[in-house]
């Protein structure tokens, strides 16, 4: 570098200097900003975001352990037994008599007489399956000559037989195995051949699910017109992929009824028209900004997703952890006490009791964190605050829970049908997916057998008959 000649020169060659490592200091920030960045990512697990456990990287914490208790695995003293129960007299198909021949004691061969029986007999149950064979009918439609005016006459198929090749309790049996136990086609082709004595075409595999989903549309439309008089909903969503084109699976759960559906976007229009506008009841969802549409005091925050938030800031270090520690702690309180009021039946007054000093501790602590230097935690706090009466809503309003597990957990079959499927292939697949989910996890939900209720779909659809509702005949009398 040039040495300055003049005064005025060293001036200008300071204030360079200045600026120089002015702008040194602000690009080392931003860059040690960005490595703070890095690593708070790379620690990311699922005790800390929203990331599942399955893609925990080994360095992940180890969830808590129980501490040990000292006691012997299994069953403690005292403890009630259960064991299988018999199956009742009038469901037995049939019952074997065994008698003994010869007393050990004086070798005299005992006779089968009743009088000489002792007690009750000991009664051993064992449960087997018969050969499964599918049975094929042959109907031959004959034609037939008038002996009269000579014309010829075909005989028709009665009403209750099929117009095709597969009866309905296989079509329903073929839609169960590949909608709620997520056999690809191919599989399904299998097991119908191997297990069912019935050989199957791939393609015949596809067409009886088609006609499976189409014989669905109603009772499915019926379950989504029932979602806007809900009282309380869990809604949650997850990435989808249709011939691989990015989608969004959605769930709406309600008391009466689970509901997917298949969307290209995450925006709140999918939820408004599921939901319909406005939308009266309660919605329990994360913080995701498709459900800001639903006024606050109608919405309850999940605190599941809330307290990994809180986690991620106490690992994050430095500033952000002065929130996050604490909060971790208070999180851990506010679920005691939800727990507490849950098992025991208390009453939502001492619910509300216990809140109280969670819910003041907290609103000074997020109020601090609106100030704090790290940009996340500023984030984070904002949002809390302007969500305010969203995080409370359970301490008041009865049926409405703390976390949106409801909504999680009917979300885990449609996860691993993608991950075994890749999603679907086209519109048609799609629509055979978000029915098959939606029937399957309503009939969980209500008690029923999803296999009846499709064979009973099934042969209405094949005979022409109404589709019957997959509400029980007491909501439906009564309306949703």
């Amino acid at each position: 570098m040039r040495q300055p000649q003049t005064l005025d020169e060293a001036y200008r060659l300071l204030a360079a200097l200045g600026q120089q490592l002015r702008d040194l200091h602000a690009e080392n920030a931003c860059l040690r900003e960005r490595i703070r960045e890095l690593e708070a990512r790379l620690g990311q697990h699922s005790g800390n975001s929203s990331r599942p456990p399955s893609s925990d990287p080994p360095q992940a914490p180890r969830r808590p352990s129980r501490s040990p208790t000292g006691r012997r695995r299994g069953a403690q003293p005292g403890h009630v037994a259960h064991q299988r129960p018999l199956v009742p007299l009038d469901q037995v198909d049939h019952c074997v008599e065994h008698w003994p021949t010869i007393c050990p004691s004086c070798v005299t061969v005992l006779p089968r007489d009743p009088a000489l029986v002792v007690g009750e007999p000991q009664r051993h149950q064992v449960t087997e399956l018969p050969p499964v064979r599918a049975t094929t009918a042959e109907h031959r439609l004959y034609r037939v000559r008038c002996p009269y005016c000579r014309q010829k006459t075909r005989a028709t198929l009665p009403p209750d037989v099929p117009p095709g090749a597969f009866g309905p309790r296989l079509q329903a049996t073929v839609a169960t195995l590949s909608g709620r136990y997520r056999l690809s086609r191919r599989e399904v082709a299998e097991m119908c051949r191997d297990v069912l004595g019935a050989p199957l075409a791939v393609g015949s595999v596809v067409k009886l699910c088609q006609a499976s989903s189409a014989a669905l549309a109603g009772p499915v439309a019926e379950l989504q017109g029932t979602l806007p008089q809900a009282p309380v909903v869990h809604a949650d969503e997850t990435s989808w992929k249709q011939a691989g084109q990015r989608r969004v699976l959605w769930v709406v759960v309600s008391h009466l009824a689970t509901v997917f559906t298949i969307a290209t976007s995450r925006a709140s229009q999918v939820l408004k028209d599921l939901l319909g506008e406005p939308f009266a009841g309660y919605l329990v969802s994360d913080r995701w900004s498709a459900y800001s549409w639903v006024p606050v005091a109608q919405r309850q925050v999940c605190w599941s997703h809330l307290a990994r938030n809180f986690q991620g800031l106490a690992d994050r270090g430095g500033a952000a952890a002065e929130i996050g520690q604490p909060a971790v702690a208070w999180t851990k309180e506010l679920f005691a006490a939800w727990h507490a009021f849950r098992d025991d039946h208390q009453d939502r007054g001492m619910l509300a009791k216990a809140m109280r000093p969670v819910q003041a501790r907290l609103r000074v602590l997020l109020e601090q964190g609106t100030r704090n230097t790290d940009g996340k935690t500023q984030g984070l706090c904002r949002s809390l605050v302007d969500l305010w009466p969203a995080l409370w809503t359970f301490v008041t309003r009865e049926g409405v829970e703390p976390t949106n597990n409801v909504a999680e957990r009917a979300l885990r079959p449609a996860v691993l049908w993608r991950k075994g499927s890749f999603g679907t292939q086209s519109d048609a697949g799609a629509r055979f997916a978000e029915r098959l989910l939606t029937v399957a996890a309503t009939c969980r939900q209500q008690g029923r057998s999803l296999l009846d209720y499709l064979t009973t779909v099934c042969t209405a659809a094949q005979c022409g008959h109404v589709i019957p509702s997959l509400f029980p005949a007491t909501v439906s009398a009564q309306g949703p």
